[in-house]
């Protein structure tokens, strides 16, 4: 019994819980970050969907491994990862922290995905009544773009392999090329080199200024927000949008002084700089 699913068909946006228990729909993971949708990129990124048998087989246990060592580099690429089986989320939770994985691990107990693509193992032994081993690569509006039949372990994508087909996806998306960020709408959120390096005074572009207080940054992302009197809702910034060299941060209830941009896609910060007073009034 083979899937039932081709190349160029969409993939079912399921819902199912995670190794923490929580319901998450596949969708979820294709989403462009709050960068990408300040800049207006709004393609979001490919995925890779990995059906294994269980913690219990021994080739499972070896391509996650290998998968593994690629955790990191689809960290920095932005791709996704998500595996699927019919444990437990318990039993997902201790197989994943086993295996120092980071990605989200997803369980369907029921077998409701597993028999709606057609790769419920329905033959006798250890495997039975569980998902036959498919890969699939799915691009961010969840088509398919490739499918591997891993029945056989040599049938199972190489890293190799994912890479080239994660390159073959991204591609195609309006932010791959560096011309889609040297634009002037792009530089208006992620601050050029020339301005902060020569001192340049806030507003002295035209720009708005304002004061506010950090009332998140996450360290991962390097997104975070201000809380600003001058408006009602949460002012998003990205750590580009601090001047200096390197990766900048900022700690929540830092106080700061800033630019206000505004675009299609809401409000944003830049030349994000701490206040040197010691009072903000909000």
């Amino acid at each position: 019994m083979t899937t039932n699913l081709q190349v160029g068909e969409v993939f079912s946006n399921f819902a199912l819980p995670n190794h923490q228990g929580e319901l998450v729909q596949l969708s979820q993971f294709m989403q462009p970050g709050l960068l990408d949708k300040k800049l207006g990129f709004l393609d979001g990124y490919p995925l890779i969907l990995v059906f294994y048998r269980g913690f219990f087989c021994p080739r499972d246990r070896q391509q996650l491994s290998q998968l593994v060592q690629f955790q990191q580099e689809l960290t920095v690429n932005y791709c996704q990862l998500a595996t699927i089986s019919t444990d437990s989320p318990l039993v997902q939770a201790a197989f994943r922290a086993g295996l120092g994985a980071q990605w989200t691990f997803l369980a369907d107990e029921k077998r409701e995905v597993i028999k709606q693509i057609n790769i419920l193992d329905e033959t006798e032994g250890e495997y039975a009544y569980r998902a036959q081993p498919y890969t699939f690569v799915l691009k961010p509006d969840l088509t398919i773009h490739k499918i591997y039949n891993g029945w056989f372990f040599v049938g199972r994508p190489t890293i190799d392999e994912l890479r080239l087909d994660l390159r073959t996806v991204m591609q195609t998306n309006s932010n791959y090329s560096y011309e889609a960020y040297n634009t002037p709408e792009v530089k208006q959120i992620r601050i050029p080199q020339q301005e902060w390096f020569n001192n340049q005074p806030l507003g002295t572009n035209g720009l708005p200024v304002a004061r506010g207080i950090i009332s998140w940054f996450d360290f991962k992302t390097g997104n975070g927000a201000i809380a600003s009197s001058n408006v009602e809702e949460d002012i998003f910034f990205n750590f580009t949008a601090i001047p200096g060299e390197g990766y900048r941060t900022l700690d929540r209830g830092t106080k700061v002084e800033f630019e206000i941009v505004t675009s299609k896609f809401g409000l944003s910060a830049r030349n994000v700089q701490k206040l040197k007073q010691d009072v903000i009034n909000l």
